[in-house]
């Protein structure tokens, strides 16, 4: 059965009343999980300290978080895939508990960070869970390092700027994540009072990149999903369709009534497509 049927269909057997909160959800923002419990440490990788949570056992699997956030957000998926997988949470140079350094921040960057953490590792390939961000970033290495990659889950990519609604930041629950972001630096980062720096560069990074080509795309071997919610505040629907056409065998889903945030707004239904496609 058709991955998006089968969801719809899940969602709609609920009661009227179910269904009516579930309707809710996209337009929602729940709290950010706590920290997962795992081996715990900072790996010194290109000049920088990668920090990043190591849990489980069996085939590896990196999970990837989006702009501004960190690990925390996947605090709902990692223990469920980490029943079957070694599961590898990782905080991106500059966000989180991480470092960086002056190099101004960018995809390729961030993607060499990971492939440079699997050495550290003595990972030789891993799957990839990507939001927003970490899904661009997984795409990268797809792109840039298809040996280290074995499959790529990206739920709410663009890989183009044109893929992004102009007026996002102006969204209430998008905005809502940004002023959560800022406590959230506070609280974790090795420099807590330069989050305004911190997000003028991102936002920069965001309006230039990435801007990669069809044949780009076309070029891409590892196996695939591209994920969205029906309601992403951010990332354009025909965009998102463009990604699974352009780029061969890849899968398309899109997850009802949730929006760029599904991993906090519907963690039941996200982990079944999750683990669904790491597992297929």
């Amino acid at each position: 059965m058709d991955r998006r049927l089968f969801l719809a269909t899940a969602l709609f057997s609920l009661t009227p009343m179910a269904r009516a909160v579930a309707l809710d959800r996209w337009q929602s923002l729940p709290a950010t999980p706590a920290p997962v419990v795992g081996r715990s440490a900072p790996a010194e990788v290109n000049g920088i300290n990668l920090f990043h949570v190591d849990l489980g056992d069996g085939s590896p699997v990196v999970f990837l978080h989006g702009g501004l956030a960190n690990s925390d957000y996947f605090g709902l998926q990692a223990p469920e895939v980490a029943r079957r997988h070694r599961v590898i949470l990782v905080d991106s140079r500059g966000h989180g508990r991480s470092t960086r350094d002056a190099q101004p921040f960018g995809y390729d960057l961030m993607a060499d960070d990971v492939v440079a953490l699997l050495d550290h590792l003595q990972i030789p390939r891993a799957s990839i869970v990507g939001w927003s961000d970490g899904a661009i970033i997984g795409l990268d290495m797809a792109m840039r390092h298809p040996d280290r990659v074995s499959r790529v889950f990206a739920f709410g990519a663009n890989t183009q700027t044109s893929g992004l609604n102009p007026d996002y930041d102006n969204d209430p629950t998008f905005a809502q994540y940004i002023a959560r972001a800022r406590s959230e630096y506070a609280r974790n980062s090795p420099t807590p009072n330069e989050y305004e720096q911190f997000l003028h560069e991102i936002e920069k990074m965001w309006e230039t990149q990435p801007n990669w080509t069809d044949e780009q795309l076309r070029a891409i071997r590892t196996p695939v999903l591209i994920a969205d919610g029906q309601h992403d505040e951010g990332i354009k629907r025909e965009h998102t369709e463009y990604m699974a056409a352009t780029i061969p065998g890849a899968g398309l889903l899109i997850l009802p009534n949730v929006s760029h945030f599904a991993l906090l707004q519907d963690p039941l239904l996200f982990n079944t497509a999750l683990l669904d496609f790491l597992e297929s």
